[in-house]
């Protein structure tokens, strides 16, 4: 019997058990997130005795006799200051990290009313945050001392909801309190957890599974395989090789993949029934590298071999220009794979329903894709399985492919009991697809006043041990290598490799990060060359409206380059150490795939309730919906809802990927409200109730290497230059990101976008790495080499809106292009401080990681 105070009130724990674990699962107090578990993350921090620390690390033991303090038991006045400070600032995207936020704030804030910037960071350095790159929540903490001072009130707001204003986000206040709901969140009655049991090797062939003593282990409700799936059992985003547990028999491909699924009425009873599954297998050498998977001795991993996909873009004649050209570049580069790190790791919620039906609650970029997987495991209709979206920690593209949906399906369909399965950190690192690990060759060739005349590349992608989202990725790397400029003679090549690696899939940038870290490098090389300025080189060959991109396709009104380059010239001529890059990057799928953004507005209660797909992973997509729904048809805020993604209810709006989903659905949204606007037409919202308007927008393109003379590729383009600031120790001090956005709905909230991408921009370039021994990933949350807020340089933010199109305003998507330019910039810079030149990613010998071994 352990007993403590718990948010002012004694509590009695009857065992010595993990405190986080009581606070959520005995206590159910949901502000306080499982986000890692090791201590590292800072989600689950509290107070206890007005100090700092994270519940994971705690015992109940451990706080005996102490008090304890959540964002629960703070004062009315302080949740309400806490929650309107961040809302204001633009501090809450994803929400997970933002309880733990508070409380570290208020620990600092109990003995420090009027902290500093720098005092600030320090206090919330234990805290991660991979949505905002720490800048709007140290305003935020900011403007809450100043409000618990007394010398303001933050909640005032001005703004009207209108496209342009700096509008609250309209689910701030939920995920500042804890209140609002993730799926690990939930629970219901009869509820079992659900444990996965994973190869023990990269590459093994699973000869038998003994699953008799699991089955009888105590709380044991359902032990699964292969055997056991009633549908499809082979699932993927595109290419449907994936399966989703891998049978006796067969070879696994990666440490990640499924071989037993167990229920059980606790999560630790479920987890130590896995101990007791007897496997027999041969342990067989991993394929870890392209180079290897290519050779002629390889074995085959999949049935059509170790190559998923090829890209050939073609425009001109580069060897002619090559060989005619004043001046010619060629370097190798390789860039590592590396970790989404969401704050939240996967977890779905499967509940049976009487009809015959299963209800599945995620937390994934797309209900309707996870509806469809899904079906077809269980061998249902689509129309048997309906998906929910709960809120999304964060995704980053790493939540595009199934992980946990499909798992917590079978289980409850076969226990006829609801199922929640929850990764752990440390599976979800081995499991879910990565950024793709990329080998890149590149030569640029210029006249002798700097005008390119060819770039020619050839790029090796290691894919891993499944499709996910390889082949668009690759074929993203091999369409932007060119850049935001006018190449007339460009011969790219991309391979995607079958290894036994984590899979590589969608993440932040879609291939693109990699191909320009090596593009715009060797435009540096090249600048040197010719005698001329890194941004001088940029300038004279960006891109203006109506000059043809590297794939054909035209540059339109809307193209902003050159305007982010004059931007920034002022500050990167001012300081010594500066470095530049610049990039472009589509919105929409685009090369010809069917992109289809559809909404409804539905006049409920007298209010016009958004009804969308589009999952908000962080960026904000709710509040966006509600100012494009009021700009159109003059509604206060107020009366505009939106609802959350549910393939009973709202329509299919397509993936949250590819920067689409403010064009694509917000014009949905748009045409939907121009459709009420004329429906009101003399009347009131109470006129209309219970209709429904409709709105959808199609983005007609065409495929890559298209026989048309001037192919539409993508819908959009949005571009960007950053340029990074180094002291003369190598440091990051300021990161000044000017970026053409096309029309700015709400710019706090594309400030956020950016200062994240930034952040995570400068752990690519720096800190990140995805370390593999044989294939087996060996890294930990904590030492995956994230940028903390005493990390971050000051990040300078110049909203470029240049965009005649009225498609949602003429809004450009921002999520991507913002993690971009960075890394290049960062090599740029180093070049300037040290004259070393740097080929790989993560860079070494700065003042962030020593010298190491080169690889290239």
């Amino acid at each position: 019997m352990f007993n403590f105070i718990l948010n002012g009130q004694g509590v009695t724990a009857g065992q010595d058990s993990n405190l986080l674990h009581y606070l959520r699962e005995e206590a159910r107090l949901t502000s306080v997130k499982e986000g890692c578990s090791e201590g590292a993350c800072g989600s689950c921090m509290v107070l206890v005795d007005g100090k700092a620390i994270r519940a994971c690390l705690l015992s109940t033991a451990k706080v005996a006799g102490k008090s304890v303090l959540t964002v629960e038991g703070l004062s009315k006045q302080e949740q309400t200051i806490y929650a309107e400070a961040f809302a204001k600032a633009g501090a809450v995207q994803c929400g997970f990290c933002i309880p733990g936020m508070v409380m570290s704030a208020k620990a600092l804030l109990d003995v420090h009313s009027k902290p500093t910037e720098e005092e600030i960071k320090k206090a919330i350095r234990g805290n991660i945050c991979r949505c905002t790159g720490y800048v709007k929540i140290v305003a935020a903490i900011q403007l809450a001392a100043a409000a618990l001072r007394g010398e303001m009130n933050v909640a005032e707001q001005a703004s009207q909801g209108r496209v342009g204003d700096r509008f609250n986000r309209v689910d701030a206040q939920e995920k500042v309190l804890g209140t609002g709901q993730y799926v690990d969140d939930l629970k219901v009655d009869g509820m079992l957890y659900g444990a996965v049991l994973r190869s023990p090797a990269p590459r093994v062939k699973i000869i038998n599974i003994d699953i008799t003593k699991a089955k009888i282990q105590p709380e044991v409700q359902a032990v699964l395989t292969a055997a056991d799936i009633p549908g499809e059992r082979f699932v993927g985003f595109l290419a449907q090789d994936w399966p989703a547990l891998v049978a006796e028999g067969e070879e696994t491909h990666y440490v990640g993949d499924a071989l037993v699924l167990i229920a059980a009425t606790t999560r630790a009873a479920a987890k130590a029934a896995l101990q007791h599954v007897v496997l027999e297998y041969e342990e067989l050498p991993p394929v870890i590298t392209p180079a290897a998977a290519l050779s002629p001795d390889a074995p085959k991993l999949h049935p059509k071999g170790n190559i998923l996909s090829t890209t050939k873009l073609q425009r001109g004649n580069t060897s002619e220009a090559i060989a005619s050209a004043a001046f010619c570049v060629t370097k190798r580069y390789a860039t590592p794979p590396t970790e989404h790190a969401f704050m939240e790791p996967e977890s779905a919620l499967a509940v049976p329903e009487q009809n015959g039906r299963l209800t599945v609650f995620v937390g994934s970029q797309s209900v309707y894709e996870d509806q469809h997987g899904i079906a077809g495991v269980l061998g249902l209709p689509h129309h048997h399985v309906r998906v929910i979206s709960k809120l999304v920690g964060g995704g980053f593209g790493g939540k595009e492919d199934l992980s946990v949906q499909h798992h917590a399906a079978l289980l409850a369909w076969h226990t006829k009991r609801p199922v929640k399965v929850t990764l752990s950190r440390k599976d979800s690192l081995l499991v879910h697809p990565k950024r793709h690990a990329m080998e890149i060759e590149v030569t640029t060739a210029c006249d002798q006043t700097g005008k390119i005349l060819a770039i020619k590349a050839d790029i090796v992608a290691d894919t891993g041990a499944y499709a996910s989202l390889g082949g668009p990725v690759l074929q993203r790397a091999c369409t932007h290598l060119a850049g935001p400029y006018r190449v007339p003679n460009v011969e790219i090549h991309g391979l995607a490799v079958y290894t036994n690696n984590p899979p590589g899939g969608a993440f932040r940038g879609f291939g693109v990060p990699q191909s320009v870290f090596a593009s715009e490098t060797n435009l540096d090389l090249l600048a040197e060359q010719v005698g001329i300025s890194p941004w001088e080189i940029r300038y004279r060959n960006a891109l203006e409206p109506g000059m043809a991109m590297a794939s054909g396709q035209i540059a339109d009104a809307g193209t902003a380059i050159k305007e982010t380059l004059l931007a920034v010239k002022p500050v990167y001529e001012q300081h010594p150490y500066t470095g530049i890059a610049c990039a472009m990057k589509n919105t929409g799928i685009g090369v010809g795939v069917p992109d289809v953004g559809r909404a409804k507005i539905r006049i409920s209660q007298g209010k016009a309730l958004v009804l969308t797909s589009a999952a908000c992973i962080g960026q904000g997509l709710a509040t966006v919906m509600t100012q494009i729904v009021c700009e159109t048809i003059g509604l206060e805020p107020e009366i505009v809802r939106v609802h959350a993604p549910d393939t009973d209810v709202t329509p299919d709006a397509g993936t949250t990927t590819a920067s689409r989903q403010t064009l694509f659905t917000g014009e949905a949204i748009r045409q939907a409200a121009l459709a009420l606007c004329e429906a009101l037409n003399g009347k009131c919202l109470a006129d209309l109730e219970g209709q429904e308007f409709y709105g959808e927008y199609s983005g007609i393109t065409d495929a890559l290497n298209s026989p048309k003379e001037q192919p539409v590729n993508h819908v959009a383009f949005g571009y960007a230059t950053q340029v990074v600031i180094l002291n003369d120790q190598g440091k990051v001090t300021r990161v000044v990101a000017a970026h053409d956005v096309g029309k700015a709905l709400n710019p706090t909230a594309i400030e956020g976008q950016i200062e994240g991408a930034v952040a995570m921009g400068l752990g690519y370039a720096l800190t990140e790495d995805f370390p593999l021994r044989a294939g087996v990933p060996t890294a930990k949350f904590g030492t995956l080499g994230l940028f903390r807020s005493i990390d971050m340089p000051a990040i300078e933010v110049m909203i470029i809106e240049k965009n005649p199109s009225e498609l949602a305003y003429g809004a450009k998507g921002v999520g991507e292009i913002a993690t971009i330019p960075t890394a290049p910039a960062v090599v740029s810079a180093y070049y300037r401080l040290d004259g070393q030149l740097r080929q790989q990613l993560p860079m070494q010998n700065t003042f962030y990681r020593k010298a190491a071994k080169r690889l290239i």
